[in-house]
């Protein structure tokens, strides 16, 4: 339809309008967003990945299918698959580009809510535009209508409240203007970006409404960089002079702030050794002599035994969640305080810490300023910490070398991999055992090397995410590290990722179930229940059968990658090297068996059953008991 554009004179001023349907003017209105960045002006909404059904087939399909713009369409094959899709774009791009993702109503709405909830939680920016009732309400109930008896303007897309950082519903075509400022608002905001609903009535999707032509001009977003005020800056300075052992925490902010150089100089400076998180990590190289490895429940032991023996935890751009603190036992020192420094003062309050509100880039620069003026420096002997880096390397030099008879550690193809890739190609996983394995593990070289979803936990994350960063690194090779578990609840985007042409690379690493669960409920008492892949147990009517096999490599082949199967050290190593010289995407199903990297200096709290017929049940439960009493209160 071609737009009609009206001139209107009201007292004098000249109030030009286009006639556009909602959908029509959304498409317009994202088509000319920017973002600006230390002064970098980059197009922030880069596509639309879409799966059309009762909802938007006919209404933001067509704006999509007729209307000139740079937004191009990727088809999605599952909508929570490629909301992880987005998700992982934006993250890659430390979320200065976007993907929104539009869905149908109904069911096709609902696949978002769970990549919703991921996108929040890690503070990422995407945009979703799931279809909705009829406004008007005339042919009610339509197809996928859920109907409240006692509230009719509930529908499905209400269940992305409670995971949405801005939500909103567009009842009338006018209304989306003030809904776009809003939603560009949140998704550029670095504190309280995540996902952002705009839930669209499939008939206002359609409806015309005479839009001023202002609304459709190129906006620029600067995203400015919070510098601390001058006392929270003093009382920073005062409480890190007063410290001898300070331990940093580097979270994802580091990254997302452009921080790595920053922080890498000022712990040169002050000789203050660094943790991570798995937002964090590659944040800084893996061999830097300040290099300490992950921190706290899947920590390294060098991290872990700083962290307990520290006076000051310095927090960058950091959480502070139950994995990071082991579930607020890591710090024992009675003298440890903590200063956080974050631009989210929810994030930064967190454990009680003194609150350096600010961009982490801005932050490290000033207080190593005044810092050097005070001419500051750590009390650890040098010796101390190089002995604690060189005992946790060896340590991990066993586990990528650890062998047995049974077949393949999952330890060992990590470090295949690790010592396989070019330093910049790209890893990502999301959950099972393999987050814990490669926090410890991993040797990163490089910045934006490691790209971990682990806010959330959400299986089905690893494929999708592969191709969202092979989307913003078309130069670097993606590899998703996926359990069998985690891959059997979601692969579609490998399919988008061949009609795309966009190669990923997934090494699946099949041990027969959800063996990290397994575990964790061996560990607490458990015989082990309902976790494997075995049949059911005709005469116990137990799920205690013979394993399950799965043809993974076989899978992949069907639907047009290539697939390779290893079962060894040497096939693996072959299986590699022929998948990089693909120009398709490959999946390699390499046999495991359940991973036997332990925990260092470190714990994390479940909710042990206090009453139980199992001896075991009952000892697990003494001893949360005893360790409840080492962990701080709040």
């Amino acid at each position: 339809m071609e737009a009609i554009r009206v001139a209107n004179e009201k007292s004098g001023v000249k109030n030009e309008t286009i006639r556009l349907t909602m959908s029509q003017a959304l498409l317009k209105f994202l088509d000319n967003q920017y973002i600006e960045v230390d002064g970098e002006v980059k197009k922030f909404v880069k596509g639309i990945f879409g799966i059309f059904g009762h909802g938007n087939a006919t209404g933001l399909a067509e704006a999509l299918e007729r209307e000139e713009s740079d937004i191009t369409l990727i088809q999605g094959k599952n909508e929570q698959g490629m909301v992880h899709t987005a998700t992982a774009y934006a993250k890659q791009k430390n979320r200065q580009e976007i993907y929104a993702c539009t869905t149908s109503i109904g069911p096709g709405a609902l696949n978002m809510v769970t990549a919703a909830g991921t996108a929040t939680v890690n503070r990422i920016p995407v945009l979703l535009l799931p279809s909705d009732n009829f406004a008007t309400r005339q042919p009610d109930p339509v197809l996928q209508q859920i109907e409240d008896p006692s509230d009719y303007t509930m529908s499905a897309t209400d269940a992305f409240k409670p995971v949405s950082k801005y939500w909103d519903r567009i009842v009338r075509p006018e209304q989306l203007m003030t809904a776009c400022l809003n939603a560009i608002r949140v998704l550029t905001d670095p504190v309280d970006t995540g996902a952002v609903t705009l839930a669209l009535p499939q008939d206002v999707q359609a409806e015309a409404f005479d839009y001023p032509v202002e609304f459709f001009k190129k906006r620029i977003h600067t995203v400015e960089r919070r510098t601390p005020s001058e006392v929270a800056l003093d009382r920073a300075v005062e409480l890190i002079k007063s410290k001898k052992k300070p331990f940093i925490i580097a979270g994802g902010g580091v990254h997302y702030s452009l921080a790595t150089n920053e922080l890498k100089q000022f712990i040169e400076d002050f000789q203050i050794p660094v943790g991570e998180t798995q937002a964090g990590k590659s944040a800084l190289a893996w061999d830097h002599p300040m290099y300490m490895g992950g921190t706290g429940a899947n920590g390294s032991k060098a991290s872990n035994v700083l962290a307990k023996d520290a006076d000051l935890i310095i927090g960058i751009g950091t959480r502070l969640t139950d994995f990071s603190t082991a579930s607020k036992v890591a710090f024992q020192n009675p003298e440890v305080e903590f200063l956080s420094i974050n631009v989210c003062s929810m994030d930064a309050m967190k454990m009680e810490s003194q609150m350096l509100i600010a961009d982490a880039k801005v932050a490290l620069a000033e207080l190593s300023d005044r810092l050097k003026d005070e001419n500051y420096t750590s009390g650890y002997e040098a010796s101390e910490l190089s002995s604690l880096k060189e005992e946790w390397d060896k340590e991990v030099d066993r586990l990528f070398n650890l062998q047995s008879e049974e077949g393949l550690e999952q330890s060992q193809v990590i470090g295949e991999l690790n010592k396989f890739i070019d330093e910049k190609d790209i890893i990502t996983c999301a959950a099972g055992s393999l987050p814990g394995d490669l926090l410890k593990l991993w040797r990163s070289s490089h910045p934006k090397t490691y790209h971990m979803e682990y806010g959330f936990s959400t299986m089905g994350y690893e494929v999708q995410a592969a191709l969202g960063i092979k989307m913003a690194e078309p130069d670097r090779e993606a590899y998703a590290i996926v359990g069998d578990g985690s891959y059997l609840m979601l692969h579609s985007e490998l399919v988008t990722s061949l009609q795309e042409n966009k190669k990923i690379n997934i090494v699946l690493l099949d041990n027969h179930g959800f063996q990290c669960i397994h575990g964790l409920q061996v560990g607490q008492g458990s015989e082990g229940f309902g976790n494997e892949f075995r049949y059911r147990n005709a005469s116990t009517n137990q799920l205690s059968g013979e394993y399950m096999e799965f043809d993974f490599a076989a899978h992949a082949r069907s639907m047009g990658a290539k697939g390779y199967t290893a079962n060894t050290v040497e096939e693996l190593r072959d299986a590699l090297e022929k998948a990089k010289q693909e120009t398709v995407s490959t999946l390699i199903h390499v046999k495991t068996l359940p991973s036997k990297v332990p925990g260092y200096e470190s714990w994390w709290r479940l909710g042990v059953a206090e009453v139980s017929n199992s001896e075991k049940v009952k000892n697990a439960y003494e001893n949360m008991e005893e360790k409840l009493n080492q962990a701080r209160k709040y």
